[in-house]
């Protein structure tokens, strides 16, 4: 009988130092994921201007989506805009083939503004992210074409663990 206690105080003591290692792998793991988001939207955008300037149009694509506001189960960053640059087969040309699926859940994307998208992310000490796309140079927009992350506070952190 001793033994049997002896094994589950020490099973106990080791759930206790495991649980939250598994909690940091999982928010490790949507950090890791988001960064490899940011980047690949980042050269989806210059990819597609590319294709743009091949035919004569130095504009960056107007909007990354065509999605609304707050939709949750919708892909984000397809680029399928009114603005989409259709090819001479009439085949439309995204951004991001499959695009990212939007929810509102920790460790996911959800488009909030007409060129502002937000990673969710509220456990660690970080905070929600939110990242505005700059099609042209204008008011918070000091470069055309950028997919940048600005906030304070846990935001902040978000951000630095995303961009950096």
């Amino acid at each position: 009988m001793i033994e049997l206690v002896f094994v589950i105080v020490v099973l106990g003591i080791l759930a206790a130092v495991a649980v939250p290692k598994f909690a940091a792998t999982r928010t490790d793991a949507q950090i890791s994921k988001a960064r490899s988001d940011v980047s690949t939207i980042r050269a989806a955008i210059i990819n597609e201007r590319q294709s743009r300037l091949f035919r004569g149009d130095s504009r960056f694509i107007t909007l990354l989506d065509s999605t609304a506001n707050n939709a949750v189960g919708t892909a984000l960053f397809t680029g399928l805009a009114p603005n989409v640059m259709v090819n001479t087969n009439g085949a439309v040309l995204t951004l991001l083939q499959y695009g990212v699926t939007s929810s509102a859940a920790n460790g996911k994307w959800i488009k909030t503004g007409l060129t502002q998208y937000t990673f969710n992310l509220t456990t660690g000490g970080f905070g929600n992210a939110v990242f505005n796309y700059c099609p042209i140079v204008g008011p918070g927009c000091p470069l055309a074409g950028t997919f940048d992350c600005a906030g304070a506070g846990a935001a902040a952190i978000t951000c630095a663990a995303l961009t950096d």
